[in-house]
């Protein structure tokens, strides 16, 4: 049964809430008026998300889920569907990136990586399609990085799944737009502000590197929500289908 708060929010779907992109875009949602959904492998890692969106007056539901399994997306999307209400957007937020030489990259590794940075993608990505186009109606976007467009130095696993999911976006806003319904890609190129990016820093470049950093020099994930936000509300008429973000500083 839905509960009136549900049937009166328009629903999203963020696949691969992390702590940081996922949980901002989460947020920044449930401010707007949306009742979110939120899909992780680890749904207690949720919990933080959950309690901060519910304190907050706001309606979130989470659901443990493994992207990469073709019947747990089914099922995911059909509870939502039949017991939330219609998805209005679906975001692909599913990470991977992991620094491996290439001949330390196992075909074990090159494969999970794959499932986890695209092939989780299509899966989710189609059953959105599967519901929003009979609708005409609705947004799938996928959260790329530097690696959709270049592949870096002990990166091979990663880029290659990052341009495949570049490439699988381009294709179904080719076939979708004219269906009504809006997918977008977005290349985060840059260092996102994350404990793992600061970490990185100091580990490669040592504390006083931490120290001289520009506020502003580090991808913020609540300015990254905005930019959903606003993609999602963009008229039909003016729809982006791929959008790149970098800091002021970034060399690109």
């Amino acid at each position: 049964m839905k509960s009136e708060d549900t049937v009166a929010k328009p629903v999203m779907l963020i696949v691969g809430a992390g702590d940081y992109i996922g949980s901002a875009i989460a947020k920044r949602f449930a401010v707007g008026g949306y009742t979110v959904c939120v899909g992780r492998r680890n749904e207690e890692k949720l919990l933080p998300l959950v309690d901060d969106v519910r304190n907050s007056g706001d309606v979130i539901h989470p659901f443990r889920l493994d992207a990469r399994d073709e019947t747990q997306v089914k099922q995911l999307f059909s509870n939502i569907e039949k017991n939330i209400g219609p998805l209005d957007l679906v975001v692909c937020n599913v990470g991977g990136n992991v620094k491996f030489p290439i001949r330390e990259t196992t075909s074990r590794v090159f494969r999970k990586v794959w499932e986890m940075a695209c092939f989780s993608g299509f899966l989710c990505a189609r059953q959105a399609a599967e519901y929003m186009v009979p609708r005409k109606y609705g947004s799938i976007f996928f959260t790329g990085a530097t690696a959709s467009l270049r592949g870096g130095n002990g990166f091979a696993a990663f880029a290659s799944a990052k341009f495949a999911t570049r490439a699988l976006a381009q294709s179904m806003a080719r076939e979708l737009g004219p269906q009504g319904i809006h997918v977008a890609h977005l290349i985060i190129d840059g260092g996102v502000d994350t404990q793992w990016v600061r970490d990185r820093i100091v580990k490669n470049l040592g504390e006083e590197a931490l120290a001289d950093l520009h506020r502003d020099q580090l991808v913020k994930p609540d300015a990254i929500a905005e930019t959903y936000w606003q993609l999602h509300h963009q008229h039909p008429s003016c729809w982006t289908q791929e959008l790149d973000v970098r800091p002021f500083m970034e060399p690109w």
